[in-house]
């Protein structure tokens, strides 16, 4: 998803470097504690990974503008599933560098906001994730519930974000108002989709147990904490 430019402009952007550093310091936090446990070589693999993926969520993949964003299919309990918190933050704010050094400068001005708006619903989503995934659970053997639960989780913090940058941005006039509710509505059908593609890879990934349980993938996708 991308704000889209003119949105929050002036001396209101600079709120935005303040959240993109706090995001940041929270991924280097955990980016530190897994390099610690996996190595270097297995970390760097999975944020090379979850970059090339996330890049693909939001450039070749169908993408649409609603309102004040726009949609993509982002699937970021996905990667935390299957590659972990900080391979995850790294490969979504790397992912979405990437395409705007490239492909999409105009966004830019609003990488801060956008890359805020992606990372802090995934570590709420891990804190979630602690709670209602007992530590005895592979995520191979999460139920629909929980799935939807934590698609449901992340999703609604894009959207609660999208809608804060808006509202900062431009006021609660209808207009504005009208915009970030069609766009909450449009995004929130992704999670009709994001918990099935959560299950169907899971599901892959236990019956291909030989082949996903590399160092490649996050350890609890198979073994319990």
């Amino acid at each position: 998803m991308h704000i889209e430019p003119g949105i929050v402009d002036g001396a209101k952007i600079v709120l935005s470097y303040a959240t993109a550093a706090a995001a940041g310091a929270v991924t280097l936090h955990e980016s530190l504690k897994m390099l610690r446990t996996t190595g270097a070589l297995p970390f760097a693999g999975r944020t090379v990974v979850t970059t090339g993926l996330v890049f693909t969520f939001f450039q070749p993949l169908p993408h649409f503008p609603v309102g004040v964003s726009e949609v993509h299919f982002i699937l970021g309990s996905t990667l935390f599933l299957l590659f972990g918190a900080a391979p995850a933050a790294l490969g979504l704010a790397l992912g979405l560098l990437v395409q705007g050094l490239f492909f999409a400068p105009f966004d830019l001005p609003q990488y801060g906001m956008n890359v805020t708006t992606l990372l802090v619903p995934l570590f709420a989503l891990q804190m979630l994730a602690r709670r209602i995934i007992a530590p005895d659970t592979a995520y191979v053997d999460l139920r629909y519930g929980q799935a939807l639960a934590l698609s449901t989780a992340y999703q609604a913090g894009v959207v609660a974000w999208v809608g804060f940058w808006a509202f900062y941005g431009q006021g609660f006039g209808a207009a504005n108002i009208a915009a970030v509710a069609s766009f909450g509505a449009a995004y929130m059908m992704v999670v009709l989709i994001e918990p099935l593609a959560d299950l169907a890879v899971l599901a892959a990934a236990k019956s291909l147990r030989d082949l996903t349980g590399t160092r490649l993938l996050d350890q609890r996708l198979h073994r319990a904490a």
